[in-house]
């Protein structure tokens, strides 16, 4: 189904025009119809596939703008998330005179405090933040109409779902409620019925781990080659941005500082930066100042920078979805993309597990020294 088919208001459409969307992707396809009869949805489809204007369309739309409460909740696990998804749901909503509020850690509350109290109709934010709003009584979900869960299998997890069923329980039970995820366990869609009414499941490319549009390098490698491989590999790049995953707060601060000492225009994302110092870090890497991130996995969920072009695994993720999300960090919206996985001998066990889950086989050969630059 076309967006001419869906009903939605001129505003809408030309709201979409401005940002050079003409067709839905098949997500937005399936999901959009059901969300705008206020159907319950459970939505999976590879990352970069338009999960976010999935549901950003439909509640737009549903929202009223001449009512200065807040009708819609969206839920994210992290603050560069919840800002990036904030500035798409804007763009079809501020059309339409709806305001939009952030809400996430790492700041004052102040600003929001004074947000707050003009009268937003959508809220974007972080489970915590959100909650601690609620506590103060600075936040009334008592008008919630439309409440969705992004990175949904993280939101349900135990790091999140204590603050997230807090938040549930201070909603009406008419909400009507949106789940999305490009990975979905089983669990969570048994938690889900937990929240949702009779959701319709909509699947795309749900059993496809690996995104078609990502080319797979993986290589066996020794510990200590990894920073020399590292090298090499940025020395053949082009001029995309690379994104470099670690497993260590710590270690990707010192990665980066490694690279920075080579002259390689690095910038560290990590949980310890001030809210501050990671907007700089994020913004750097936008805008080309420094286009390589070396980052935790505070950079693996959601997050959508144009023109990735290489992902590169330095340490092993701790599980299949967590590879899952870093390799599609590239590879968007059917752009081909490439995620370049190091696997040192003490983590064999660790991706045979990985691979075991992927679903896909992914052909793996030693790394050769007589790649490296000379």
């Amino acid at each position: 189904m076309g967006f001419a088919e869906m009903g939605l208001g001129d505003t809408t459409t030309t709201a979409l025009g401005r940002m050079n969307i003409s067709c839905p992707t098949p997500i937005q396809g399936k999901s959009i119809p059901l969300l705008m009869d206020g159907r319950d949805v459970v939505g999976q489809a590879c990352t970069g596939s338009g999960k976010t204007l999935a549901f950003a369309i439909p509640l737009a739309e549903q929202c009223d703008p001449s009512v200065k409460q807040v009708q819609a909740l969206v839920l994210v696990p992290t603050r560069e998330l919840a800002i990036q998804v904030a500035g798409v749901i804007e763009a079809v909503a501020s059309p339409r005179r709806l305001r939009c509020s952030l809400l996430y850690g790492g700041r004052s509350l102040r600003p929001e405090f004074r947000a707050l109290k003009n009268g937003p109709q959508i809220i974007i934010g972080t489970p915590g933040r959100t909650l601690d709003h609620l506590r103060q009584g600075t936040l009334d979900l008592q008008s919630l109409r439309y409440m969705v869960l992004d990175e949904a299998d993280e939101m349900l997890d135990q790091g999140f779902a204590h603050d997230v069923e807090a938040i549930l329980c201070k909603t009406p039970s008419s909400r009507q409620t949106a789940l999305f995820s490009a990975t979905m366990p089983d669990w969570v869609a048994k938690t889900s019925k937990k929240y949702l009414r009779n959701p319709a499941l909509v699947e795309v490319d749900a059993n496809v781990q690996a995104p078609p549009s990502v080319n797979h390098l993986v290589y066996t490698i020794q510990k200590e080659a990894k920073l020399g491989a590292l090298r090499t590999l940025l020395e053949q790049r082009d001029d995309a941005p690379v994104i470099v995953f670690g497993k260590t707060k710590r270690g990707v601060k010192k990665l980066a500082a490694q690279l920075e000492e080579m002259g390689y225009p690095a910038g560290a994302l990590q949980g310890n930066l001030s809210q501050k110092a990671r907007e700089k870090v994020m913004a750097d890497f936008r805008s080309g100042v420094a286009p390589v991130l070396v980052a935790t996995n505070v950079a693996a969920r959601g997050l959508d920078v144009e023109g990735v072009g290489q992902v590169i695994n330095f340490d092993l993720p701790d599980s299949d979805l967590l590879f899952t999300h870093r390799a599609g960090r590239t590879g968007r919206m059917g752009r081909a993309g490439e995620a370049v996985t190091f696997i040192t001998p003490d983590e064999e066990r660790k991706w045979r597990e990985i691979d075991r889950r992927l679903g896909v086989k992914l052909t793996r050969k030693p790394w050769k020294s007589s790649r490296k630059v000379g």
